[in-house]
């Protein structure tokens, strides 16, 4: 192989002087190779660990496959820019999705079906259509209110990641689909229950050793397939009603809501995209926009509860800007500057994704390192956030950090290396819509509660559980009613 030719991806030397054979890295045992030497739910942790023993680029084993591992944010940053040409996701991914019978999405699709569905999903996403559609998210912002209210007055301890995912799940199909799923009235949801199988399988079906489903069926595992079978019924009914509702002409020329707009920008002439993408790509909006939004608030309220200071200044600014749920506006979340910081600084300290997986379509060269056709690299996210090097006091949560006004190279450069939303083609189209949920929720919180503890099942630090994202284990938050304007109106 000729390495003068191979094209370097952003921060690599024009020639390779290693190979991966040359890296540092555990040592594998046999047959297995390091797999026994992580645990699946502290993949992230175990991995992060091995960069501090072997440095920013090491290879290791897991099962069959021989990967590298690099956690500098200038490689990493080059790397996701070089997307979709150079690298992609995981074809192990788009074959257990496949295998599960989950319709492909854009999460999971490549090349020419990648920028079709691409185009139809980030008009869907603009932020002025998601601004269209501000009523339908303060509606079940004001339902999460109700429901912590009564919690309130009747002393009750709420399961924090239970409660945000209702909330997540009620927010993205009353904005997506038009469906009101009512999760946060019920504690019984049927959607919410299989949403909640489907992700932690995915995870663990990805890092098996053995795909042992292929031969011998589980109870979880047919319990796995009803779930899916289930929310794909789900999501047909969904695209049928949106089809039924877009017979009307003015509906079609002004869609309601992002299923709608993904019809109708299917339907147009060489969109390329099929039912089956569209159906795909709403299994993907309800999977990835419950369960990612709902456990950075986890986490970010969780923070805010160990830093009082920090509380105190986004309660005030949450009052000064926003202070009634009932006349809450697009423009008041736009202004809620210091909250938004709160929210980069928890994304930065305890990411939904603490690393990501790409797989090289061809031969190429990152940094100094011949990277062959077919590699996998896991890419972690978290390392250098908490690197002495790149931020002062980088274990410590600080949210001005992300303010222009403490200095514009410090809010540069944490946006350049903080990237819980990735970068480059790929960069995530819901990002405008997770971080407007995340202020309501916020703004609300702030505004009619108290925040009296958010605790842990041991009462020591929270723990953090990888299931393909890494989610906080056993919080539960108690609050004091506030008798506040805000309070009274909802």
């Amino acid at each position: 192989m000729n390495t003068e030719t191979l094209p370097p991806v952003a921060g690599a030397t024009p020639t390779a002087t290693r190979q991966i054979s040359d890296l540092p890295g555990p040592k594998p045992w046999p047959l297995v190779g390091n797999n026994l030497q992580v645990r699946l739910s502290r993949l992230h942790q175990d991995i992060e660990h091995w960069i501090d023993q072997y440095g920013p680029m090491l290879q290791a084993r897991l099962g069959p496959n021989h990967l590298v591992i690099i956690s500098d944010h200038e490689l990493i940053t080059g790397i996701l820019r070089d997307r979709p040409d150079t690298f992609r996701r995981p074809s192990r991914l788009a074959d257990i999705v496949d295998e599960m019978g989950i319709q492909p999405g854009i999460f999971t699709a490549e090349g020419a079906s990648w920028q079709n569905q691409r185009r139809m999903v980030m008009a869907s996403f603009s932020p002025t259509h998601v601004r269209n559609y501000f009523p339908a998210l303060l509606k079940v912002t004001q339902n999460l209110h109700r429901r912590w209210t009564q919690a309130a007055r009747q002393r009750t301890a709420i399961d924090l990641q239970a409660d945000l995912m209702r909330f997540t799940v009620d927010a993205i199909s009353g904005l997506a689909f038009g469906s009101e799923t009512h999760t946060l009235e019920s504690d019984d949801d049927i959607i919410q229950q299989h949403l909640n199988k489907i992700f932690p399988a995915l995870f663990r079906r990805l890092n098996a050793l053995v795909p042992y489903w292929r031969y011998v069926r589980l109870p979880a595992d047919r319990a796995l397939d009803r779930s899916v079978k289930e929310v794909n019924a789900a999501i047909a009914d969904f695209v049928a009603q949106a089809r039924q509702r877009l017979q009307d002409p003015a509906r079609r020329e002004r869609p309601q809501n992002l299923l709608e707009a993904m019809v109708v920008a299917a339907d147009a002439e060489d969109s390329g995209v099929t039912d089956n993408e569209v159906a795909g790509n709403v299994f993907t909006l309800l999977l990835a926009g419950e369960d990612t939004t709902a456990t950075t608030l986890s986490w970010l309220l969780y923070l805010l509860s160990r830093h009082p200071q920090a509380l105190k200044l986004a309660r005030e600014e949450a009052r000064r800007v926003a202070p009634r749920l009932d006349a809450f506006t697009p423009e008041q979340m736009a202004d809620l500057n210091y909250i938004e910081a709160c929210a980069h600084e928890a994304m930065r300290l305890k990411p939904v994704g603490p690393f990501n997986a790409v797989e090289a379509l061809k031969d190429t060269v990152v940094g100094d390192l011949l990277i062959p056709q077919g590699t996998l690299i896991f890419l972690v996210l978290r390392h250098d956030n908490l690197n002495e090097q790149y931020f002062s006091k980088a274990t410590q949560f600080e949210p001005q950090r992300w303010l222009d006004g403490q200095g514009v190279s410090q809010a540069t450069n944490a946006k350049r290396i903080s990237m819980p939303f990735g970068a480059g083609p790929r960069v995530c189209p819901g990002r405008y819509l997770a971080l407007l949920e995340i202020k309501l929720a916020m703004a609300m919180i702030l505004n009619a509660f108290d925040i009296e503890a958010v605790d842990t099942p041991d009462g020591q630090e929270a723990q953090e559980l990888m299931s393909f994202t890494m989610t906080p284990v056993g919080l539960t938050m108690r609050l004091r009613e506030m008798s506040t304007d805000v309070a009274q109106a909802a």
